[in-house]
């Protein structure tokens, strides 16, 4: 009865509602936790939970001491899953519908300073095809801020040159426009022109539309992507945990501290919600203090 459930709402996630792997994966994990913790109170139906025994729930999480961000999602995974289930008429009530989300933790989103992104382009070496693909990639990531889930999926003839635009297939697979600046662009250029013929050379397959080849010719993973930013992270030797997700969210921190507006680069970004680009309006401290020093009297 369980799996049957669960599988149902997962295969209900990807067809109906079309959301990511990544998001569906999230939902799997999140309700196997559940399904362990039922197990283990001896509750053998879903439509036997009820208020209290979701309290004990989450009094057990409380005490693994997981994050507040991951207590909420993993409500929010339940409160969908019990909705699902009293759509399909498998319960009555919804036990999680009345349990309140903890507040999130609010955390200023790691980003890189101008000259720190400099210096990652530095030290990219574009002699070889798999460089130039690396240079494209990092080109990319900066100057998009797309995910890596969504560059990886890219294909050739999603690059307009001409416009100097990117068609990206976002969450929900929902399409969007992202202009393409000229130094991503070049790269761009350089690695279709030079690096990518060479890579697909290695292929097996007669044919693949995939935009970033690893060097087998095959279409690259988002792990590999995520390697390959650490190498170039680690050859600058900037100390710090840079993934493909901070190079976005400094590409948010730089659009908006350089004037742009929220709802532009919500667009740009791919958010269904305002309140995921807002995050982003923190200033830095060279912001911060250039604002301080013009409107202080006495500064």
């Amino acid at each position: 009865m369980k799996n049957n459930s669960v599988d149902a709402f997962l295969s209900y996630l990807e067809f109906e509602r079309n959301y990511s792997l990544h998001t569906i994966t999230n939902y799997k994990k999140d309700l196997a936790e559940f399904c362990i913790f039922l197990e283990r109170e001896g509750v053998k139906q879903f439509a036997s939970v009820n208020y209290k025994i979701v309290r004990v729930f989450l009094t057990d999480l409380h005490h693994r001491g997981l994050a507040r961000n991951t207590v909420a999602r993993m409500i929010s995974s339940l409160r969908s899953f019990y909705r699902f289930l009293v759509r399909e008429k498998l319960v009555k009530v919804n036990p999680i519908q009345t349990v309140s989300l903890p507040k999130n933790e609010y955390r200023l989103p790691n980003f890189l300073y101008e000259e720190e992104v400099a210096a990652l382009f530095e030290v990219v070496d574009v002699s070889t095809p798999l460089g130039q693909r690396n240079k494209a990639i990092l080109e990319l990531l900066y100057a998009t801020g797309i995910r890596v889930s969504e560059c990886c999926s890219l294909d050739v003839h999603d690059i307009d040159s001409s416009l100097e635009l990117l068609l990206v297939y976002g969450k929900g697979k929902k399409e969007r426009y992202v202009p393409i600046g000229s130094f991503a662009l070049n790269a761009l250029e350089k690695y279709l022109q030079e690096g990518r013929p060479k890579l697909a050379s290695n292929s097996s397959e007669q044919e693949t539309e995939a935009l970033f080849l690893n060097y087998k010719g095959s279409r690259l993973s988002t792990r590999s992507v995520r390697t390959i930013i650490k190498q170039i992270v680690d050859k600058a030797s900037l100390h710090k945990n840079i993934s493909p997700h901070v190079l976005r969210h400094t590409f948010a921190t730089h659009m908006l501290n350089a004037g742009a507006d929220l709802r532009s680069v919500q667009e740009l970004l791919g958010h269904a919600q305002l309140s995921s680009t807002q995050i982003y309006t923190h200033v830095t401290k060279d912001t911060l203090r250039n604002v301080y020093l013009n409107y202080h009297p006495r500064a």
